[in-house]
């Protein structure tokens, strides 16, 4: 049993999270953890106008090849890894998943893309940080690559 044993990584497919993958396959490989990497697809965000369901699906499609891509570099990486893509509410649905896979650590990225992706994901992980009851290491993109915040 190490420090961490689940380290659960959110990803929206950004720039940002996948800087947050990098830190949590380095911490996982330490501990010899397992990553958990979640994509939440945003139910809220289509918020029901016409073509709500054509954006879900679009968003289940990013979720599953952003996923199915951690999963590649987790396995490069040696390191053991699950990945899930599951409807609801960002930081909610992140909170659920960490107790019920008895998730020791989240690591998350600071920012989306850009404009207001950023502000979305900056709003989620702030969220996170303030009402989970385990750990949160937040990471920051930066220009000239990765540095801790």
């Amino acid at each position: 049993m190490g420090m961490y044993d689940r380290i659960l990584v959110p990803t929206d497919g950004s720039a940002g999270a996948s800087v947050a993958l990098e830190e949590a396959l380095g911490m996982a490989e330490r501990f010899d953890a397992t990553v958990h990497s979640l994509y939440v697809v945003d139910v809220t965000a289509s918020g029901g106008e016409t073509g709500a369901a054509e954006l879900l699906d679009s968003f289940q499609e990013i979720g599953e090849n952003t996923t199915r891509a951690a999963l590649d570099r987790a396995e490069n990486a040696g390191v053991d890894a699950t990945a899930d893509v599951v409807h609801g509410t960002p930081h909610q649905t992140i909170l659920e998943y960490v107790d019920d896979n008895d998730i020791d650590l989240i690591v998350m990225g600071t920012h989306g893309r850009t404009g207001l992706e950023r502000y979305l994901l900056g709003s989620v992980t702030e969220k996170v940080v303030r009402t989970a009851d385990v750990p949160v290491l937040t990471v920051r993109e930066s220009e000239n690559g990765m540095e801790s915040e």
